[in-house]
C-alpha cells in the first residue's frame, strides 16, 4: 500500500493508544479550545464593534445640523481651489446660528460657485463645520465592515496564539524524541546518526 493510499485516522489524539503522548492530548485540547474561543470571541467582537460603529454614527448625526450658508468669495479663487476626491473645492462661507451668532468657516462647495451663492453645510453643536453625517445605508455598511474586521482580528489572534502553543508543543516533542533516541543509542556504545 502506497503512502498516499493510507487511510487517514480521524481524531486520533482523542483515542486511547499506547503511542499517544500527553502532549498529543494537550494539543488536541488546545486546538478544540482555540476554535471554540475563536468562534465565540469573533462573534462577540464583531457584535460589539458593529454596535459601537452604529452608536458613534448615530451620535454624530444627532449632534449635526444642516444650515444654509452664503459663499463669501468665488470658488474659482486660487485660495479656494484645493480640489478633493469628491470634486468639491474649499470656499469660505458665512451663516447665522439660531442664537444670532454670525459664523465664518471653510467648507466644501461646488466648483465655480459665485460669491453670494447659497450652499448647505453641516455644523456641530459648537458651530464648527463638519462632514455630512452618514445615511442609514452608510451606517449599516460601516457597521458590517467594522464587525467583520473586528471578528476577523479577534479570531485571528486566538488562532495565532494557539498556533504558537502548538509550535511550542511540537518543539518539546522533538526534544523528547531526540532524548529518547540518545537513550536508546547509548547502551550499545554507538550512534545511529
Amino acid at each position: 500500500m502506497a503512502a498516499s493510499e493510507c487511510p487517514r485516522v480521524r481524531l486520533w489524539r482523542w483515542r486511547r493508544s499506547p503511542l499517544r503522548r500527553r502532549s498529543d492530548l494537550v494539543e488536541a485540547w488546545v486546538v478544540l479550545c482555540a476554535w471554540v474561543f475563536a468562534l465565540v470571541g469573533a462573534l462577540f467582537a464583531g457584535m460589539v464593534a458593529a454596535d459601537a460603529v452604529t452608536h458613534s454614527a448615530e451620535e454624530q448625526r444627532a449632534q449635526s445640523r444642516k444650515v444654509t450658508a452664503v459663499l463669501v468669495k468665488d470658488a474659482e479663487d486660487p485660495a479656494a481651489s484645493r480640489v478633493g476626491t469628491d470634486h468639491l473645492v474649499w470656499g469660505i462661507v458665512r451663516w447665522t446660528d439660531p442664537d444670532g451668532t454670525i459664523r465664518t468657516d471653510d467648507a466644501r462647495v461646488p466648483p465655480k460657485s459665485h460669491a453670494g451663492s447659497k450652499v448647505d453645510v453641516w455644523t456641530d453643536r459648537n458651530g464648527a463645520v463638519v462632514n455630512q453625517p452618514l445615511s442609514e445605508t452608510e451606517i449599516l455598511l460601516h457597521s458590517i465592515a467594522g464587525g467583520v474586521l473586528a471578528a476577523g482580528a479577534a479570531g485571528g489572534v486566538v488562532v495565532g496564539c494557539s498556533w504558537l502553543v502548538r509550535l511550542g508543543l511540537e518543539r518539546r516533542r522533538m526534544e523528547q524524541w531526540a532524548a529518547e533516541w540518545e537513550r536508546m543509542d547509548t547502551p550499545w556504545g554507538w550512534k545511529t546518526g
